[in-house]
């Protein structure tokens, strides 16, 4: 799975669904009372993923919600909230990982962040995660206009940061992430779960408990 000699000295997280538990779920169960069916719909064929990426590219909020009253009219009082609440869809660190995070900052490796996050949204994370400071930086794609999986933001990730790419471990929950990852030289694993990613880490070299101990 891995080549037979690694070493890596950069570690690079995404965030939602690695670090940071997001989900648009926490808070439209509110909304929709418990009535998931509402709810999927809801998400599906209306504040969908592909209209939400576009923010994490960079669109302004302001433009998206007036483009999805407008397809959705009779949905505008829960398309507001998606903004207007956002912050509710913050549950909260995911602490598995951050652990993680702790050992690989004390075992001296690099730490760097690159995350699809809209960039008038990103401040929530930064007054509530405290670990962010960990990072030597974080890219933000609506900062950047540019979004994973798409090459460019992985080569001005190496580029801003002067990583060597067979020194760079990427982490994500996202396959195609991974993927784009791997396509410029980069070394990556998918996260699914903290146990997962140690195992991944302990079987890369790298300077974390094994889990067992």
């Amino acid at each position: 799975m891995y080549p037979e000699t690694i070493s890596i000295d950069t570690v690079v997280f995404d965030l939602g669904g690695v670090l940071v538990d997001w989900n648009p779920r926490h808070l439209y169960r509110k909304i929709f009372r418990n009535d998931e069916a509402a709810m999927e719909s809801f998400l599906s064929d209306v504040c969908n993923t592909a209209w939400n990426e576009q923010q994490d590219r960079g669109r302004p909020w302001s433009e998206a919600i007036s483009e999805a009253i407008s397809h959705h009219p009779s949905h505008e009082a829960n398309i507001r909230v998606y903004r207007e609440r956002w912050d509710e869809m913050l549950s909260g660190a995911m602490v598995g990982t951050v652990e993680i995070l702790n050992e690989l900052q004390l075992g001296g490796i690099r730490l760097v962040a690159l995350t699809n996050w809209s960039a008038e949204t990103f401040h929530y994370a930064e007054r509530r995660f405290e670990f962010l400071k960990k990072f030597e930086g974080v890219l933000v794609s609506g900062k950047e206009g540019l979004i994973k999986p798409e090459p460019e933001i992985f080569q001005l990730l190496l580029h801003r940061y002067s990583l060597a790419p067979r020194r760079t471990l990427f982490i994500d929950d996202v396959e195609k992430n991974v993927a784009a990852a791997r396509a410029q030289g980069m070394l990556a694993v998918r996260f699914t779960d903290a146990d997962q990613l140690r195992s991944d880490l302990v079987t890369l070299g790298l300077p974390v408990a094994s889990g067992r101990e």
